[in-house]
């Protein structure tokens, strides 16, 4: 069985254990990164419950940290699941190619964290997604498989992908849109994968929850591109490295929904920036679900036979101090 990793804060020291139930495990190691702890740091952390006189911390006395360290490369899947592609105005079914785009790593921040909603943003928008942390270092192409994933993938994360929509789609502007500072919050913990259990991965249940009423609710199963596939995909463009993150994508349920005429509209080079800025605003504010300050949301990833339990993040929205220009 797999475990569950902490990144945590405590007297202004950063360290490192393992989920005992309401307890941490405190690891001995120092390990500054992901990518060291995952060289370093996991034969101790799968050994740390059969040691004896292991100190001990309460989960409660302790500030979690996003698993994922900076620096990292965050790769991102768009509209990866048909009810997303649905509510976008696109066609439900796979398309020919996997929409790929990044969020900048100055974007994390832990599970229970703040998400910070720029003054000036007012389209701001949840996604509940899958986190891949990569457990190898890859420079050249590779060929990933259901069988060697494990060789690839440490373990996984819940990831919200939090979006500006009022940024993203009339400026086309993705990595702008979704990577202002608390944009992704990460964890709470890593789950570290067992062999036996990635065939898992293909069936974790995905919900969200703004101010407790169900927004998404979706199956890893239901993803467009597979993670060994995704791998796969972007080892013959880019390197990646232990401790990255790659993003599955979202299932239905998010605030955002388009008409395919409106996405025609946002897509017109012709048509003038303020224009489209407008008519978005108008017509997404009619729905009521986008987040306001004060909104609290819940996130969920499991296995539908319990094995596998990706924790419980959540995060509060709160205004922004400073003016942000969003144009």
């Amino acid at each position: 069985m797999g475990i569950q990793v902490v990144r945590f804060e405590k007297d202004q020291q950063e360290k490192w254990g393992v989920l005992s139930g309401n307890h941490i495990l405190l690891l001995k190691g120092s390990y500054n990164s992901l990518a060291d702890f995952l060289e370093s740091g996991k034969e101790e952390a799968r050994k740390i419950k059969d040691e004896e006189n292991v100190e001990t911390i309460f989960l409660n006395d302790v500030t979690l940290l996003s698993p994922v360290t900076k620096p990292a490369r965050i790769i991102c899947q768009g509209v990866n699941y048909s009810t997303h592609r649905s509510e976008t105005g696109m066609e439900a079914a796979r398309p020919p190619f996997n929409m790929i785009f990044s969020k900048a790593d100055s974007s994390l921040c832990g599970a229970n964290s703040d998400i910070v909603r720029p003054q000036g943003v007012r389209l701001l928008d949840y996604e509940l997604e899958l986190g891949l942390i990569i457990g190898a270092n890859i420079s050249e192409p590779v060929e990933v498989t259901d069988e060697n994933l494990h060789n690839y993938v440490a373990g996984l994360v819940i990831v919200n992908d939090v979006s500006a929509r009022d940024v993203q789609l009339p400026q086309g502007q993705w990595l702008k849109g979704k990577s202002f500072r608390t944009f992704c919050p990460t964890g709470p913990f890593l789950y570290l994968l067992d062999k036996e259990e990635l065939p898992l991965i293909h069936d974790l249940q995905l919900d969200l929850w703004v101010n407790e009423e169900l927004r998404q609710s979706a199956n890893s199963s239901q993803l467009l591109y597979k993670p060994a596939e995704t791998i796969a995909e972007l080892s013959e463009v880019m390197d990646l490295s232990a401790g990255d993150l790659i993003v599955t994508g979202t299932g239905g349920g998010v605030a955002l929904n388009l008409s395919p005429e409106v996405n025609a509209l946002l897509s017109n080079l012709s048509v003038p920036y303020q224009q489209k800025l407008e008519l978005l605003v108008e017509k997404q504010l009619e729905s009521g679900k986008y987040l306001n300050d004060g909104d609290i949301i819940r996130c969920q990833i499991k296995s539908s036979n319990g094995k596998i339990d990706l924790g419980e993040q959540v995060s509060k929205v709160v205004k922004s101090k400073r003016l942000v220009n969003s144009k």
